[in-house]
């Protein structure tokens, strides 16, 4: 199961009430991206969760695919987002924390720890498939990466 799978909407039931409609928990999930962002569904919401889903929709929505928001990118955005996050030095507690101030979104910290472990063990792979094609920068950057999450 995808990382992206297992994020949430901070305030489901408020926003399920917000909207008058009953919705997924899940942020990435095709009818929750339907109902918040087209039709009137991103008006009938208070200000606050109004500015929070619109930071969304700007930051991990905005593509010109003929078919986003099913296309694949905002989950990747969503990815590169949390790795980010670890890169700067946060904790899986602390990247669960920023989610939510920046998104009003939320996941277990222990469900960001194994992704960002099986991140890092992506990367080993990746990094020992380049040292057996002698491909020594490319080896160089994914060591590099996988450092920036270890640390």
């Amino acid at each position: 199961m995808a990382i992206t799978d297992k994020i949430y909407l901070k305030n489901h039931r408020q926003i399920a009430s917000q909207l008058g409609t009953n919705i997924p928990k899940s942020a990435f999930s095709g009818a929750t991206l339907d109902i918040l962002f087209q039709g009137e569904g991103l008006m009938k919401l208070d200000d606050a969760t109004q500015e929070r889903v619109l930071d969304f929709a700007e930051d991990f929505l905005d593509c010109g695919c003929e078919t986003n928001p099913y296309c694949g990118h905002p989950e990747r955005k969503f990815i590169s987002y949390l790795l980010e996050l670890r890169a700067q030095g946060l904790g899986p507690d602390a990247i669960v924390d920023v989610m939510g101030d920046d998104y009003m979104l939320y996941a277990y910290a222990g469900d960001i720890l194994s992704f960002l472990d099986d991140s890092v063990r992506t990367l080993e792979a990746a990094e020992e498939l380049a040292g057996v094609e002698n491909n020594r920068e490319m080896e160089e950057k994914l060591s590099q990466a996988k450092r920036d999450l270890s640390r």
